[in-house]
């Protein structure tokens, strides 16, 4: 119910600004007026979900307010072609914190008819994982970025030894071998250490030495040394890793401030898209523009986007994997866009969250209830109805006739047809839902009332086929499900959740998605012999 009237409430701000207690009372009441009689009770739940809303500021973008929203969503200094580049690790797959760059970047590409390049940045060996390159590729085209150019960075070394050297042959790097404690000792204190002043010949004899892997050494970028900011002090921008790389066969690879400013460069990127926390890596990479007298591009930074309850790491993903935590990259615990499809996360909704997010300076906690209202409005029309019950019971009732039960698969969607449950005498319930004494509605049945709960079945009476006695006793509607049922195995982000599903569940498809009604919305992952899989996308 709470979750129903958060929706409603959701859209009502979306529309009007502000969210309006009585006209999401309303409308609550108009699509369940079985809770007509509750209304007491049900106001202040309104009044709270409502403020909470109002207070969180809710920013949904809806078909009345879009050419609102696409004139905030502006690139500043547009000239001529607009080139965007995305620029993943590839550690894993991609997950729902990815998928805001990209979106935006994609988004952005297509509004100004310009260049989308998707550039692995693979230069650290210790971070890459030989099977996320398609799997990051595959991610993207899933999520609807349409891709103009790849570029993997592992296969541009020699241009990144060329513009290095230049830099040394210029007297602005230098080859550091000094133990990173000592450096960073003298660093601190805006000290040169004595490599720093080297002449450029013997900088040069060494670098050599360290392509060819005979001494493990760094190259730094000469800055300010009493810069500020510590870090930013003589920062290196190539350094030898012994580790074996999956696609080349090298000892220096260069930092991400000296590949990214080389690239974007290169490759004409008119406008990089960053969160804030690469604001320093920005000055960094100012420097690599200003030593190579190369015009910046447009920096744009916006704030971070807090993820909570969702395992993003991949490298704790996989090492879960390897232990057998988790069952793969699509285990619907983690949030990488591959276990969102499992679920039945629609790519539209991920897309359409993301742009409504934009590309604001403040930072912001990410909304899953907000990302599960999207995707709602997008399934809700074709997702078919069933029961299922959880924690099951049998309950015998007696005084009642055998009856078949007509439902429609789709409230709303005549085309989808009917279904029928036949009552014989007994029904499964969730055993939760009951107590003795109380009567109780079966939903779209009778109804009955608990007379005794036995350690394996609830005995209960028919007592009347009127709804409006079961709303005169304030009795709870409950579903249940025939005799003639289905095993069912749920997974969702928090467990596993098993129950019985009507038998008319039978008929869907892998990969359809249904709504075990007052339950939620459920993917159909897999057929067994005796049971069917289904994965938990949301109520």
């Amino acid at each position: 119910m709470e979750n129903k009237i958060r929706e409603i409430a959701i859209k009502n701000a979306a529309k009007y600004g502000k969210a309006n207690v009585k006209s999401v009372l309303g409308a609550f009441l108009s699509e369940f007026p079985e809770y007509r009689s509750k209304v007491k009770d049900i106001l202040p739940i309104v009044e709270k979900i409502v403020n909470d809303i109002n207070n969180q500021k809710i920013n949904i973008k809806i078909e009345e307010n879009k050419k609102r929203k696409d004139k905030e969503l502006e690139l500043d200094n547009v000239k001529d072609k607009v080139v965007l580049r995305f620029a993943p690790n590839p550690s894993g797959p991609l997950h729902i914190g990815h998928a805001r760059a990209a979106v935006l970047n994609d988004y952005f590409a297509k509004k100004y008819n310009g260049k989308f390049i998707l550039r692995l940045e693979d230069t650290d060996p210790k971070r890459v994982l030989p099977e996320a390159y398609d799997m990051i590729v595959e991610d993207l085209e899933w999520l609807g970025v349409k891709i103009d150019e790849i570029v993997i960075q592992s296969d541009r070394l020699d241009i990144y030894y060329k513009y290095g050297e230049m830099l040394i042959k210029d007297g602005k790097a230098y080859v550091c071998e000094c133990e990173a404690e000592k450096f960073r000792e003298l660093r601190n204190r805006g000290i040169a250490c004595s490599c720093r002043d080297r002449e450029i010949e013997d900088n040069l004899y060494l670098w050599e030495k360290m392509l060819n892997g005979e001494i493990k050494a760094v190259v730094r970028l000469k800055t300010d040394l009493k810069h500020k900011n510590p870090s930013i002090r003589d920062f290196p921008i190539f350094r030898v890793e012994k580790e074996k790389h999956p696609r080349v066969d090298a000892y220096v690879y260069p930092l991400m401030n000296f590949s990214v400013p080389v690239d974007d460069h290169l490759l004409g990127i008119t406008h990089v898209l960053r969160g804030k926390d690469h604001i320093v890596n920005t000055e960094k990479q100012r420097y690599i523009y200003k030593y190579f007298n190369w015009e910046e591009p447009e920096f744009i930074h916006y704030g971070i986007l807090k993820i909570e309850d969702s395992v993003l790491s991949t490298s704790q993903i996989y090492e879960g994997i390897k232990k057998g935590i988790y069952e793969g990259w699509d285990d619907v615990r983690l949030g990488t866009l591959r276990a969102l499809k499992r679920r039945g996360i629609r790519p539209e909704a991920i897309y359409k969250i993301m742009l409504n997010i934009g590309l604001k300076k403040a930072d912001i906690k990410f909304s899953w209830e907000n990302l599960y209202a999207i995707n709602r409005e997008l399934i809700d029309k074709e997702a078919k109805r069933y029961f299922f019950v959880w924690k099951p019971k049998l309950m015998k009732i007696e005084g009642a006739e055998k009856r078949i039960v007509r439902l429609r698969k789709h409230p709303d969607v005549k085309e989808f047809g009917y279904r029928e449950l036949v009552f014989d005498g007994e029904v499964y319930v969730v055993s939760s839902e009951v107590e003795e004494g109380r009567m109780y509605r079966l939903m779209e049945l009778f109804n009955v009332v608990v007379e005794k709960i036995e350690d394996n079945f609830i005995k209960a009476r028919y007592h009347s086929d009127d709804f409006k006695v079961a709303r005169k006793n304030r009795a709870k509607i409950i579903h249940w499900v025939p005799k003639d049922k289905v095993d069912v195995v749920i997974l969702t982000p928090n467990g596993v959740i098993e129950g019985f599903a009507e038998y008319n569940v039978k008929e869907i498809n892998v990969d359809e998605i249904i709504q075990f009604e007052r339950f939620g919305f459920a993917r159909l992952d897999k057929k067994e012999e005796n049971k069917l899989i289904f994965c938990y996308a949301h109520r």
